[in-house]
């Protein structure tokens, strides 16, 4: 079953309600920063992304989306701390569909299952690569 904001995910059973209820926010975060359509997705394919600090300020800002580590961390790094406008500036739907298979055991247990729950097409895809 999708989750949805009228039918949030259900909570692990075992987890108190303090912990759940701070999970389900932390799941409405990412849920909030989603494009309706990865079709908005229309990042750069190539070249060199600079990143802004409000994104990359722990670690590297610079990224070579021609070497494949380097645009995986990019990818790992826009899905956890970009915000609803960041997504489609840096993301590229074909890119991320393409990387899916390998980004989604990348990036942390939430991020993942709320980008596989809104777009399904992600999930399918990694069920087909498998």
């Amino acid at each position: 079953m999708s989750s949805s904001p009228q039918h949030p995910a259900p909570a692990p059973r075992d987890l108190s309600g303090a912990d759940a209820a701070d999970l389900a926010l932390y799941r409405e975060k990412f849920r909030r920063r989603l494009p309706e359509s990865l079709d908005e997705l229309r990042g750069p394919t190539h070249g060199i992304v600079e990143l802004p600090l409000h994104l990359a300020w722990s670690g590297m800002t610079s990224y070579d989306l021609g070497k494949p580590r380097q645009r995986m961390g990019l990818y790992r790094t826009v899905l956890h701390e970009g915000l609803h406008d960041d997504l489609p500036r840096y993301l590229n739907q074909d890119l991320l569909l393409q990387q899916w298979p390998v980004l989604r055991t990348l990036v942390g247990r939430t991020v993942r299952t709320v980008w596989e729950d809104a777009f399904p097409q992600l999930a399918s895809g990694t069920r087909a690569a498998a």
